[in-house]
């Protein structure tokens, strides 16, 4: 299923600059960013869910938020692009 996972963590300190570089780390290993901080993941329940409890284990509740969208498995048809930054292909191959 596709997530879109956003985020918006506090950075007026040391320790919320270094979660937000933990928090964009987690969430680049599981999927691609589409903008500063939001990314389109491609997972299974069980990734979703060991991402999201690391992701919530990352965040300051009183600081931070994170939000889950989960747009299932017919992702195609509830997502359109417009503008810089071309689209890709969430199942495809990407290269490093």
């Amino acid at each position: 299923m596709l997530v879109l996972i956003t985020y918006d963590v506090n950075t007026e300190n040391a320790a919320g600059k270094k979660r937000l570089r933990q928090v964009a780390k987690a969430c680049v290993n599981m999927g691609q960013r589409v903008q500063n901080s939001v990314f389109e993941c491609v997972l299974d329940a069980g990734q979703c869910k060991l991402l999201k409890k690391k992701l919530c284990g990352i965040i300051d509740e009183e600081k931070d938020s994170l939000r889950f969208y989960y747009l299932g498995n017919h992702y195609e048809t509830k997502t359109e692009h417009f503008g810089a930054k071309p689209g890709y292909e969430p199942e495809g191959v990407l290269m490093v």
